[in-house]
């Protein structure tokens, strides 16, 4: 592990250096095509922790390091007028905390459910977005990955097709979506009850239309579900098993400052597993509930609201609250079916540091009452299982400062405090440090 740490890292370095030859040196009013580039390493450490019991689902309860590296290339080109494709290449691998167990709020956003230490290149995205502009007021479209820069009216409708991620377009928060650049926890990257459709690394298949008409937006989209719950291959039937959401995004001002209300429904249809069925079936597995046996057509259903404020042009604010109706088994994202969180996020403006950020956030999670009886009885999820469980929300306070090295790069120090792990107050609480090094171009 250590041998493969250092060539992420030298692998890293290589690529901060060789980035800025690549960036354009100027921006076109309206750019024909661009191409952008990241790659984070991200490593964490876990102390030893208290833990009268574990399952084989739980968090180790030994010192533990972990890593993951990432590498993407984001190629953007408007092949005619209103018509934007995009395709990213990805490159990852790492080390994850217990093989990815033991926790509802992961600590990492980077780590995949398919990771390993051996470098893994895949397409993450390849999609197509057409506009259509309808008038009112324009706006500037700044270059950026996966967005071409131009002017755009603020009453258009987009549409978006193709390989991508469904938190690319729902649940955008600013302060609060992107593990390589915020906060590092699952509970942050979106709705923690969010069981939104996606394959083991992220990303799926499907469609999304919006409708921008000055500070509102409605979107409303479908995409694959995974074959399998938590698998990578996708189920290619969209008609019969597959995850839908709609969201609607109010844009205001308090004073002169922005902020955005956003309140998001999901449906996912798939074979799944309910809890209380497992229950029932027990006698029959020994005395041990188990979803995976009793799969059949089922709905999980769920809602959302965020919201996000600029206090000043160096402080915004953001929360979140979703709940979903928990009588099955995660499908896609993670075991969490009642979450809340709220931060802050500071720009270093103060300090004369413009392009530093220290960021603070809490998270408290829960579960569904027939989930809780599941763990009780001795089941497993994807992610969770002690063999018996003594109830309490899993609850996470992050934080983090992000220093600017050079232009382009940034290195984090993280910190991460999680209080009954996995819902169990029997264990923990479990501490994790972290360390981050992102370059983008």
């Amino acid at each position: 592990m250590i041998q493969t740490t250092r060539q992420a890292f030298v692998f890293w370095l290589a690529l901060v250096t060789a980035w800025p030859m690549l960036a354009r040196a100027e921006e076109m009013p309206e750019e024909a095509w661009n191409a952008h580039f990241q790659t984070t390493y991200l490593w964490q450490k876990k102390p030893a922790f208290r833990a009268p019991y574990s399952g084989d689902f739980s968090l180790q309860a030994g010192r533990e390091l972990a890593y993951s590296f990432s590498a993407t290339a984001a190629f953007g080109w408007r092949p005619w007028r209103g018509g934007e494709l995009y395709f990213n290449p990805e490159l990852v691998q790492g080390i994850a905390l217990s093989g990815l167990k033991g926790l509802a709020g992961m600590t990492n956003g980077e780590q995949q459910k398919t990771s390993g230490a051996t470098p893994t290149l895949y397409r993450a995205r390849l999609f197509l977005r057409q506009s259509w502009n309808l008038g009112g007021e324009t706006e500037a479209v700044e270059s950026d990955v996966n967005q071409l820069a131009g002017i755009a009216d603020k009453r258009r409708v987009v549409f978006s097709t193709g390989n991508m991620a469904v938190i690319d377009i729902f649940d955008n928060s600013a302060f609060a979506h992107d593990s390589r650049t915020q906060f590092m926890n699952w509970g942050l990257l979106a709705h923690g009850a969010y069981d939104f459709a996606a394959d083991a690394r992220g990303y799926t298949w499907g469609a999304a239309i919006e409708y921008f008409h000055d500070d509102w937006v409605l979107r409303a989209g479908r995409f694959m579900q995974p074959a399998e719950s938590n698998g990578l291959p996708l189920d290619k039937n969209i008609f019969k098993h597959y995850g839908d959401q709609i969201e609607v995004e109010h844009g205001h001002a308090i004073g002169d400052q922005e902020g955005k209300l956003r309140v998001l429904a999901f449906r996912n249809k798939a074979s799944m597993g309910s809890f209380r069925d497992a229950l029932a079936d027990a006698p029959n597995n020994g005395g041990i509930p188990d979803v995976s046996r009793i799969r059949t057509e089922r709905s999980k259903y769920g809602f959302g609201v965020s919201v996000e404020q600029n206090l000043t042009s160096d402080i915004g604010l953001f929360g979140r609250a979703s709940w979903n109706d928990g009588a099955t088994e995660t499908y896609s994202f993670t075991e969490i079916e009642r979450s809340i969180s709220a931060g802050a996020v500071v720009k270093g403006t103060a300090w004369g540091r413009a392009e530093d950020r220290v960021g603070v956030a809490a998270v408290r999670n829960g579960l569904s009452s027939a989930h809780r009886h599941y763990l009780e009885a001795g089941g497993h999820g994807a992610f969770i299982g002690d063999g018996r469980l003594n109830y309490r929300p899993e609850s996470t306070v992050e934080t983090y400062y992000s220093v600017n090295l050079v232009k382009g790069a940034w290195l984090t120090l993280d910190y991460q405090r999680i209080a009954n792990p996995a819902y169990n107050a029997d264990r923990g609480p479990v501490k994790v440090g972290s360390i981050r090094l992102h370059a983008q171009y």
